[in-house]
């Protein structure tokens, strides 16, 4: 073993680890200090992982290192159970990474909190997993041809496809919040990580030194983004109203009056004036939330035939109170503060029933309209 090998997969190991507690630390304080935030769903208990599975993957990392340091001491980095074991722990750490985007807000939404996809992109890792270790065994002499390692194509594919759900939610989520610099650094970030388990595959590009210099500064970059991410996470949750504090009385038709006091909004009078299917549609989650039981209390969005064509009329609904308020930059609310995603694409009011008050003459109508008939049996205290 080289110094230079010595040296990367040492300094990959230490590097990784401190990665990793440094995220677990962050992710155990988080949890307790915003657990009424974290786990607002009682009846599931449901908690953010994702930063969880963050530190997990990076933790992965320290046992590739440890493998990769075994290979090159006792003199077996060149036998096929080796490079196996490199592109299994790359797919454990790549399932790692997945599970993690499940909590990401700003993940492609056919995984963003989407069991079912979840679940059949967790069976196609461990199908990848299997053909990582057969192949070497099934092709033999034949798993190295034209400068291509084929029993690594499984770990290769896998890993772009993780890169671009990477670099999509790791972009949306830090322009949202304001950070357009970091958003391109985390972008040349995963590209580089990626660029990196080339030579895993082409072998004939393996430039020892190129490759271990593009792995550290990849893998320390991705660590400083995620300390990154972290902190903004944090900033967001401290700013995030809990369910408790907010109240909302539907006084009139398109007239509601809401508080907030942690966005300074006290008794807040919003006229919805000719924008009624905003006002028709936050009426629906508070009338649900107050009545429905467990089954009732969320709103399916965005396929054929629900009540709400598209996420879009959430966000109307707060960019229509936002500027009645005319609050300062820091107290706008966001979609979150008003609104929970459950997943699967179902979503409900965040406020406690307690807190939500409907003018009984108001509801009455609201449940005697031709297009509200299905509200009648969840008004079942009434």
């Amino acid at each position: 073993m080289t110094d230079v090998t010595k040296f990367y997969i040492l300094a990959h190991i230490f590097i990784s680890f401190t990665g990793a507690l440094l995220l677990l630390a962050i992710w155990y304080n988080i949890s307790k200090r915003f657990k009424l935030i974290l786990q607002e769903d009682d009846s599931k208990k449901r908690v953010d992982k994702g930063l969880l599975y963050l530190s997990l993957a990076m933790l992965v990392w320290v046992l590739s290192g440890c493998w990769a340091y075994l290979g090159n001491l006792f003199l077996f980095s060149e036998r096929p159970y080796y490079a196996a074991g490199i592109s299994l722990f790359s797919i454990i750490n790549d399932l790692f990474l997945l599970l993690a985007l499940f909590y990401s807000d700003y993940a492609p939404g056919f995984i963003y909190k989407n069991k079912k996809n979840v679940f059949k992109i967790i069976l196609v890792v461990m199908i990848m997993s299997a053909l990582t270790l057969l192949l070497p065994t099934l092709l033999g002499e034949q798993n190295e041809a034209d400068g291509l390692r084929i029993s690594a194509l499984p770990d290769f594919i896998l890993s772009g496809f993780l890169a671009f759900l990477l670099i999509v939610s790791f972009y949306r989520t830090f322009v949202y919040r304001g950070l357009k610099i970091v958003a391109v650094i985390s972008t040349i970030v995963i590209v580089l990580i990626f660029i990196s388990i080339v030579p895993d595959v082409f072998y004939r590009l393996n430039d020892e030194f190129t490759k271990n210099l593009i792995k550290i500064i990849a893998k320390t970059s991705f660590i400083a983004t995620t300390l990154v991410l972290t902190t903004s996470w944090v900033i967001e949750l401290a700013n995030t109203p809990k369910p408790g504090e907010m109240r909302i009385k539907f006084m009139d038709w398109s007239l509601v009056k809401l508080t907030i006091p942690s966005k300074g909004i006290v008794e807040c009078a919003i006229e919805f004036g000719s924008k009624t299917t905003q006002y028709k549609n936050l009426l629906k989650f508070a009338v649900r939330r107050k009545y429905g039981g467990e089954a009732d209390q969320s709103i399916l969005i965005g396929t054929a035939g629900d009540e709400i064509k598209n996420q879009s009329y959430l966000s109307r609904i707060i960019d229509n109170i936002n500027e009645i308020i005319q609050s300062g930059e820091d107290q706008k609310l966001e979609r979150k503060d008003l609104f929970t995603f459950i997943g699967q694409g179902r979503y409900r009011l965040r406020m406690i029933p307690e807190n939500i008050t409907i003018d009984e003459t108001l509801l009455k109508e609201f449940i005697n309209s031709p297009d509200n008939q299905d509200y009648k049996h969840i008004c079942n205290k009434l």
